[in-house]
Formats: C-alpha cells, sequence, structure tokens
C-alpha cells in the first residue's frame, strides 16, 4: 500500500497542499538536498522515491545501519556514469541517516556540494543534534508530522478495498469502529496501522459466507500497544520537559498527563524519580523543603513497591510539587556564587574564619577576632564578615514572596539591618 502517487498520500497536508514546498518542487522537477525528520511510518521513504520520480531522477536507496563508506563511493561512481551516459540526476535516500558518524557524513558532502547526488536523508532524531552542520547547511530540512486517526482511517478504507495492493478480494466484513481502534492504536503511524489490519484480517472470526473483524478481534490485536516514545530521542526529552515545565507552572493535571505519557510509553520509573527529585530542588526549593523529603520518599517507596504500585508514589510527589509554592532562589543563588568561584580565582581564607589547632597558628593570628555566634544575641554576631577579604561581601540568595521563604525573607532582612548598624 505504499502510495505511487502524491494522491495516494495521506496526511502532510503542511507539505504537500496546493502551493506547499514539496509541491512546488515536483511541479517545478528541481530537486534540491533534503532532510525528512519525523516520526516513524509517516512517509519519509514514500516522499524520497515520489520526489525522484517527479525530477526523472534515478533513486539509490541505502539505510545507514548497514551500508558504509564502500556503498557510498558505489552510489556516486554509479551517478557519475549515469550523468555522463544520459544526463540524468542521482537521488541518494539515506534512511536512518542520524546513525552514520561524523566521517561517513563527510564521505558524500563534496559530492552534494559538486552536484553529483541530491541527497535525501531520513531520520527520526532532531538534525540539528544528528547531522553535520556542513551537511545541515546544504539541505532543507522537512518535519513530517503524525498522521491523523482520521486519515489513517482512510489508509485503512483503502486498503481493505484495493484488489491489487491490499485485502482486495480476501477481505473481510468489518465491525464499526474497527478501523477506528486501529487508527488510534497506530498513533501516528501509517505502517503501523496497516500491520494491525493485516493481523486482524488473519484472525478474523468465520461468518458464512465470508469472514468477519470483530472489535473484540481488534482489542485483542491492540492490546499491549504502546505510545510513540524513544527513551532517548526528541521525544523522550520534549516529554520530560514538559513534565518538569508543567509542575513549575503549578498545573498538577498536566503534569500527571506527562508522567502517565511517559510511564506509558516505556520510560524507567526510576529515572522520572530522579527527576522530580531536581523539580523539588530546583523550582520549589526553601519555599516549602517538604518537597524535596516528598520526592525523596516517593523515589524510595518506588524502590520498595516496585511496578505498579510505585508509580503511584511518584505521581503523589508530581502533585504535591505541582501544588506548592514555587521558588528558585537557591537555584539562582547558586548560579551566581559559582560564577564567583570561577571568576575569583583561589582566595584566601580571611584570618579569623580559620581553625587554629596548634600554637604556631594561634601566634600566626587564626581564629583571632572571631567571634562564636553561640554567644551573641540571637546567635548572630554582627559585623562579623564571611567572605574572603579581597571580595568583600555578596547577596546571591534572595529568597522569594512565597511559602516558607517569606518567613526566611524577613529573618534575612532583620539580620542585615543588625549587619548594616553595626557597621554604621
Amino acid at each position: 500500500m505504499r502510495p505511487v502517487t502524491l494522491d495516494e498520500i495521506v496526511g502532510q497536508a503542511h507539505l504537500l497542499g496546493e502551493g506547499r514546498p514539496l509541491s512546488r518542487l515536483m511541479a517545478t522537477r528541481s530537486p534540491h538536498s533534503m532532510i525528512f525528520w519525523g516520526p516513524p511510518g509517516t512517509g519519509k521513504t514514500t516522499l524520497a522515491r515520489l520526489v525522484a520520480r517527479a525530477c526523472d531522477a534515478r533513486f539509490e536507496a541505502l539505510s545507514a545501519v548497514f551500508a558504509g563508506v564502500k556503498d557510498i563511493r558505489q552510489v556516486v561512481e554509479t551517478a557519475r556514469q549515469t550523468r555522463a551516459a544520459t544526463g540524468r540526476p542521482t537521488v541518494l535516500f539515506l534512511d536512518e541517516v542520524h546513525r552514520f558518524n561524523k566521517s561517513q557524513q563527510d564521505t558524500f558532502l563534496p559530492f552534494v556540494e559538486d552536484g553529483t547526488l541530491v541527497f535525501i536523508g531520513a531520520t527520526t532524531e532532531n538534525p540539528s543534534f544528528e547531522v553535520n552542520a556542513a551537511l545541515l547547511s546544504r539541505a532543507r530540512v522537512y518535519v513530517l508530522k503524525p498522521i491523523e486517526p482520521t486519515a489513517l482511517v482512510t489508509l485503512l478504507e483503502r486498503a481493505l478495498a484495493d484488489p491489487g495492493r491490499g485485502l482486495g478480494a480476501d477481505r473481510p466484513e468489518v465491525d464499526e469502529g474497527v478501523l477506528k481502534v486501529f487508527a488510534e492504536a497506530a498513533d501516528g503511524d501509517a505502517r503501523r496501522a496497516l500491520n494491525l489490519l493485516e493481523i486482524a484480517a488473519d484472525l478474523a472470526v468465520p461468518v458464512p459466507p465470508g469472514r468477519r473483524i470483530t472489535l473484540e478481534t481488534a482489542l485483542d490485536v491492540v492490546a499491549g500497544g504502546q505510545r510513540r516514545f524513544d527513551k532517548r530521542g526528541e521525544q523522550f526529552y520534549d516529554q520530560i520537559s514538559a513534565l518538569h515545565k508543567s509542575v513549575r507552572g503549578s498545573d498538577p493535571d498536566a503534569a500527571l498527563y506527562w508522567l502517565c505519557r511517559m510511564l506509558d510509553g516505556g520510560c524507567d520509573p526510576s529515572y522520572l524519580a530522579r527527576r522530580i527529585l531536581r523539580m523539588a530542588v530546583e523550582d520549589i526549593g526553601n519555599a516549602d523543603p517538604r518537597g524535596l523529603t516528598l520526592a525523596l520518599e516517593a523515589w524510595q517507596a518506588y524502590d520498595r513497591l516496585g511496578s505498579p504500585e510505585g508509580e503511584l508514589a511518584l505521581a503523589q510527589a508530581v502533585v504535591f510539587l505541582a501544588c506548592a509554592a514555587k521558588s528558585n532562589a537557591v537555584y539562582a543563588a547558586y548560579g551566581s556564587a559559582m560564577e564567583d568561584v570561577r571568576s575569583h580565582g583561589t582566595l584566601e581564607v580571611p584570618l579569623h574564619l580559620r581553625n587554629a589547632p596548634t600554637r604556631l597558628m594561634k601566634d600566626l593570628g587564626y581564629g583571632k577576632g572571631y567571634r562564636y555566634a553561640h554567644d551573641e544575641p540571637e546567635a548572630f554576631a554582627p559585623g562579623q564578615t564571611y567572605f574572603p577579604d579581597a571580595m568583600g561581601s555578596r547577596i546571591y540568595y534572595h529568597p522569594v514572596p512565597r511559602g516558607l521563604e517569606i518567613r526566611i525573607g524577613e529573618a534575612l532582612e532583620r539580620l542585615r539591618r543588625r549587619d548594616t548598624d553595626k557597621s554604621d
């Protein structure tokens, strides 16, 4: 059921609609190097073939999983011979281009540059991270989107009816709602949708005079399928970013949704527990220190309970953190302090802050002038400094007017006023 014309393609209207980029390219028959970036089953290979056909170019397909430098050189040599004999360009389609390392990508770069090859790469990973900058600058990136369920239903209806490429004469009857079940379970992947239909057709129930795919059969076929998720790729980082930002934005419902999306997709709950702990430190902080405790306990609860019960502890922590008062004051203060450490070098510890366990150290002035805070009113020694002499005092920590940090801010302000009064 691979489309052989543009009219047979479902989805990708943003690229193939009237006046859209790929439609214009095929109409003008002037190919250029490009990269198709999108999830599996969205038509990357099909579009590459159709571009080559529309431009009357010779089509060579390689997979970066199996191909090497030797294969690229063979394609280049054939492309040169073809151009010399017929004048036709050659389209090199490289599937899974992100699997090629830098040196492998560099191999065909000169031939893209001199026009020997029109390069079309396909990848499920973000080209910004996986494709050489030199190659990326010579290719236009087209983003393919997951195919909508309504479009997948149309594709499945064609597969049922097509006598040559689809089920055709062997077509079973289909209960109402079956194709919708397959379309939703496919999660934007046309190949997966067709595979589900094919499996269901093999399991169709005999109902004289023919066979029938029942709704019960369809549900059995899709049972256990997981939504699209890549544990190391773009989807992974997009979803953890969405979870973190939902917690930071105080939306417990959205935070729960993204947590469940990742768990459903097969993300390691221990990884999520670590990231939830990071959220408690970075975004809740001292506005509600219980967040750190709860995040740690949720991690421990998951380790003791295991799956699936332990996931509920992670959900509890996520909801609490999303609802808690927010502060990144410690996070910002840590960054400012670290910047000073790196920019000021190894400054000496002031003598009055040094320990003096020996007589020699005492004679050298170690600890001289230090005031023990617990001997002072409110356990505070006004006027005493704790920074290196060459730096002077700094204020990194600025409590926010939320949660417990309201009280912390008030206490610090009072102590700083006493410091100022003492210096005056």
